[in-house]
């Protein structure tokens, strides 16, 4: 059975460069499993440099996501703290007339801290918690097989639609990093 391959945003604090570089050659150049969008090395891409805020989320909105249809969010220790990654879940949730929100798909990297702060606030409210039956993200270890990314990145794909209606994002875009 041929691999489906979905155009996915990665979105990640770029401490974690080199785990995101490895999970990008691993999973998208050596495997072909993905389309790889976002900024860094190994993704086709430039740094927008502004400090209007607006400017940069429609030029991510444009550039990066307007095409992908998954975003996956790289965890690492101070993912959690950066604004762009919020900025970028806000823009990935988004929904309108015309624009199917991005599923959400969020890897724990070998950094990511298992006690203590560890999601992005807006990943964390679209995520299952007590009393609730069902939600829009989800999230996994480390893949160790090409399958079980395969698989998760189509169950995100699929929620797109049918879990759009449990989509949180009332939340205000960070205005600025966290301390981590």
């Amino acid at each position: 059975m041929a691999i489906v391959r979905r155009k996915c945003f990665i979105s990640y604090h770029h401490t974690d460069q080199e785990a995101v570089n490895k999970f990008v050659r691993d999973f998208d150049h050596d495997r072909d499993t993905f389309i790889a969008r976002g900024l860094g090395e190994e993704m086709p891409g430039d740094i927008i440099q502004s400090t209007d805020t607006d400017y940069i989320m429609r030029r991510i909105r444009e550039r990066f996501l307007s095409d992908s249809t998954v975003t996956i969010v790289l965890l690492g220790r101070c993912t959690w703290a950066r604004r762009y990654v919020d900025w970028e879940l806000q823009a990935s949730l988004r929904r309108g007339e015309h624009r199917t929100p991005n599923g959400l798909l969020g890897i724990k990297l070998p950094s990511f801290p298992e006690n203590g702060r560890s999601f992005p606030k807006r990943f964390n409210d679209n995520l299952k918690h007590e009393g609730q039956a069902d939600c829009y993200a989800r999230h996994m270890p480390y893949p160790s097989t090409t399958e079980r990314l395969v698989q998760a990145i189509e169950a995100a794909y699929q929620r797109r639609t049918t879990h759009a209606h449990l989509i949180v994002n009332p939340r205000d875009r960070m205005s600025y990093n966290r301390q981590c």
